[in-house]
């Protein structure tokens, strides 16, 4: 099987951007707080409503919303059911990636703040599954679709496949081992308008 053909110049302008995504490298510490979920994640296999409430403010969102106050209405317990189910899905390694992203943002539809769009849903799943899983944020889709793909609409499973494919051509390419979040963070970086987070 022979490398596939970059003509546009994807897998440098990743890297390129990649390099920019902020890191305690680099002095900064703004990925310190998913870091810290990601931890307790795997400690516990389910995130609950602080795990949720940190997520939602690394992501910088309005927590003044509907779901937010519905989801403060659920017993931890619940929420955790229900992440619990999902992170389990998204972690199966029997399943390609963007299938197992496909069913595990099923398993999240009934929780608040994942009944429409993919933004909190791939939030959470990111944080459960870091190595399988990519934050799904306006500001990586407009990037994707500059490198030729399709719009993904909200639908997780389409943004995976691209953020898949784009991970299997930087490792074929360069024979350095990316996983989706490395491919998120540079859609990220390359998204961002004012230059950083």
């Amino acid at each position: 099987m022979s490398a596939p053909v970059d003509p546009t110049g994807r897998v440098a302008a990743l890297i390129a951007a990649h390099a920019k995504y902020p890191s305690p490298k680099s002095g900064s510490f703004y990925d310190e707080v998913l870091v810290e979920v990601q931890e307790r994640a795997v400690e516990s296999g389910s995130l609950g409503k602080t795990d949720i409430g940190a997520l939602m403010f690394w992501k910088r969102l309005n927590l003044s919303t509907g779901w937010t106050r519905e989801l403060n209405t659920w017993d931890d317990s619940k929420v955790r059911d229900v992440t619990g189910a999902a992170l389990e899905l998204a972690r199966n390694t029997s399943q390609v990636i963007p299938e197992a992203a496909g069913v595990a943002r099923v398993a999240l539809l009934e929780l608040p703040g994942c009944r429409q769009g993919a933004a909190v849903a791939s939030t959470l799943l990111t944080a459960g599954a870091p190595d399988r899983m990519a934050v799904y944020d306006r500001r990586a889709v407009d990037p994707l679709r500059a490198l030729g793909y399709p719009h993904p609409n909200g639908r997780y499973s389409r943004f995976m496949a691209n953020v898949f494919e784009l991970v299997e051509l930087v490792n074929v390419t360069t024979g350095v081992e990316w996983r989706p979040r490395d491919v998120d963070k540079a859609l990220f970086m390359m998204g961002m308008r004012d230059g950083g987070p």
